[in-house]
Order: C-alpha cells, then structure tokens, then sequence
C-alpha cells in the first residue's frame, strides 16, 4: 500500500492516488475480493448483499460497513453511502439487478464511475447504450479457452473483442539474443509492448536489445500467430 500524504487538503497515497469511497453491489466471490483489495490500498468501502448469510462466510470479513438489502433499492444504497461514492460496482448473481443497480447509481446519484458485472454477453450492448463499462466472465473465459485450444504452443494472457487480437507472453530463445525490439515487431501484425528482466518489468524501445531469457508480453492479431511462432523459434 502507498504511503499516505497530504496534498491540497486531501489525503493521498502513494504515486498520488487519490483515496475514494466505493459501494459493492453484491457480496459474493468478486465482491469479497474486490472490496479487499480497494481496502489494502486504503480505500473506504460499503457492501451490499440481499443475504445475511453473505456476510457469514469465512473470509468475508472487511472493515467497512456491510448492509443487507436489494442493490437496487434507494435507501439501501443511501445507507451504503452511495451519495458520496467516487464508484459503484454491481456484482451480483443477477444481471437485471446489476444493470438497474448500475443505472440507478450512473443516473440517480451521479456516481462518476459505475462498472457491472455481466453473465450473458449478448447484453453488453445494453450497458454500453447506458454508458455503463461491463466485464463478462462468460466471454473472457471462451475467448481464453478458445486461445489456449488453438495456440497451445503459446501462453494467452488476455483477449481483446472477439479474440481477434490477443496478448501472448514468450521467452526470448538463443535465436533472438542480440537482436532489438524493432526486429520482434510487424506493424499491423504483433509488437512487443512489456519486457521484464531479472523479475524487473519494463517498456521497451525499439533499439532495446534482447538478452535470453529475458520475458516478453506481445500483442498479436490471431491471424499473424503462424508468423509470430516462426520468428520465436516455435515451428
């Protein structure tokens, strides 16, 4: 966690981040994990779960306020502090109680930073005509698995829309020592965007050279994989 500081009068921590307040629509796995984690950086946070029972679970055990009550409901979310939250995530099992808990603290409130959490992707097009960013479980693990049958040769780190393009992660083999970051890039195809040395992670420039072993995260379009895999020494 960063240090704290005070600058003009508000308390800040460490590379100037500012500490917000955050309501967490839904108190399953996720909304566990993610109010612990905006608490060990300092974050207040308030949570919602429509379960007492939520709340009883082992390792659910968090600082700030814990609220049983619909996520949609106003007063609920009044309780939770939603009137001064900096951001709101809608977690729940549900995705209708996720888009009107989310459209109720985007329109209502005037939260400035609501994100949901969705099920069924084919609804994302919903969110996105309310303004409101989703992340959908469901599509990222297909478009991941969908990698990993394909290009079993190469570690998938992440997707990117229909998996058409996506970010692998490779060792720098003895055919490729010496040679520059320029040499491992095709424009409109892959260039490598993060090289980490010695457990150290940096962004590269195109004069950098590589040493071997040295670790390299490429952004790739899968239709120029074949390509890439022959350039590393995987074909």
């Amino acid at each position: 966690m960063g240090t704290h500081t005070s600058v003009g009068g508000e308390t800040r921590l460490g590379f100037q981040e500012l500490l917000m307040h955050v309501v967490i629509g839904g108190y399953g796995r996720v909304g566990r994990y993610l109010a612990s984690m905006l608490e060990e950086r300092g974050h207040s946070v308030a949570v919602i779960d429509r379960s007492e029972k939520a709340f009883s679970v082992a390792g659910a055990d968090i600082r700030g306020r814990r609220i049983a009550g619909e996520v949609f409901d106003r007063d609920t979310l009044v309780k939770a502090g939603i009137e001064r939250a900096d951001g709101y995530a809608a977690v729940t099992s549900g995705d209708n109680s996720n888009i009107v808990s989310a459209r109720i603290a985007r329109e209502r409130f005037n939260v400035p930073c609501v994100v949901a959490r969705i099920y069924d992707p084919r609804r994302a097009v919903i969110y996105k005509r309310f303004g409101i960013p989703t992340i959908s479980s469901v599509n990222w693990s297909s478009n991941m698995l969908l990698a990993s049958i394909l290009e079993p040769d190469l570690k998938t780190v992440a997707t990117f829309g229909g998996g058409e393009v996506v970010v692998i992660t490779a060792e720098a083999t003895t055919q490729l020592t010496g040679r520059t970051i320029n040499d491992v890039g095709y424009p409109g195809k892959f260039h490598v965007t993060t090289l980490v040395r010695d457990g150290v992670a940096m962004l590269p420039e195109p004069r950098t050279e590589l040493h071997k072993g040295d670790r390299l995260k490429i952004t790739v379009t899968r239709d120029a994989l074949p390509e890439l895999k022959k350039l590393l020494g995987l074909e």
